[in-house]
């Protein structure tokens, strides 16, 4: 593997960080499937500085791609991006307690198109010792 592939190493996170990136995957995961009655086929989280961000791919509803393939995609994304404004707390909430850290941001994006794909964005309030 190349660095682009692997990531510069300044980037990567220590080894003690895995289980808390899977645990904050799993818990969004459970956030949709509990909201939606079905969740992302995956997810992934990166943590990097002060900027967590989660991507969640597949976990569309039939209806959703129903509409998608009707052309509709406008009222999917609008949809979704509805959800996560409503679930905005509780998403924020999750990464809170499972880091010790205040969130002081979160934003998201969808693409409605193939591959199914969002993210979650959480900034954290800067760390005393990162000032």
């Amino acid at each position: 593997m190349n660095e682009t592939e692997l990531g510069r190493a300044e980037d990567r996170l220590p080894e003690p960080e895995g289980p808390l990136l899977e645990e904050i995957s799993r818990r969004i995961v459970q956030l949709y499937k509990e909201s939606y009655g079905k969740g992302p086929t995956r997810a992934r989280t990166y943590w990097h500085d002060d900027v967590i961000t989660v991507v969640v791919r597949g976990g569309f509803t039939p209806d959703e791609r129903t509409l998608r393939e009707a052309g509709r995609g406008e009222a999917v994304l609008e949809h979704r991006v509805q959800f996560h404004q409503a679930m905005r707390t509780r998403f924020r909430q999750e990464v809170e307690q499972l880091t010790g850290r205040t969130v002081i941001g979160v934003m998201s994006g969808v693409q409605v198109e193939e591959p199914e794909m969002a993210a979650q964005v959480f900034v954290l309030e800067t760390s005393p010792g990162d000032e």
